[in-house]
């Protein structure tokens, strides 16, 4: 939500739209393919879905980074957005590897 907040509030430039569509698709993506693991029904697919959200919260990483370091945003916000998104795909990546060993 910290997110969608931020891209709400962010006064923006048009050349910068997809910049922010794609921080908004891959910082949601991540919620919803973990859902999508949890009802799966088989580890390959758990793990599967866990891969994709970790992807995801990597590219989320990204494009925070991307926004900190080319435009005018506090960045002091977008450093604790990173942050969390970094401690996120930590906790991915822990849980994939966890399921991975129990095989």
């Amino acid at each position: 939500m910290s997110i969608i907040r931020l891209i709400d509030s962010a006064d923006i430039k048009r050349i910068y739209y997809s910049l922010f569509d794609q921080l908004l698709r891959s910082s949601t993506s991540v919620g919803a393919n973990v859902v999508e693991a949890r009802a799966s029904h088989s580890n390959k697919y758990f793990i599967k879905y866990y891969e994709i959200a970790l992807k995801s919260a990597n590219e989320c990483k990204y494009w925070l980074c991307k926004l900190r370091d080319g435009l005018k945003l506090n960045v002091e916000t977008l450093n604790e957005l990173i942050d969390e998104a970094n401690q996120i795909s930590k906790i991915i990546a822990s849980i994939i590897v966890k399921v991975k060993q129990q095989k």
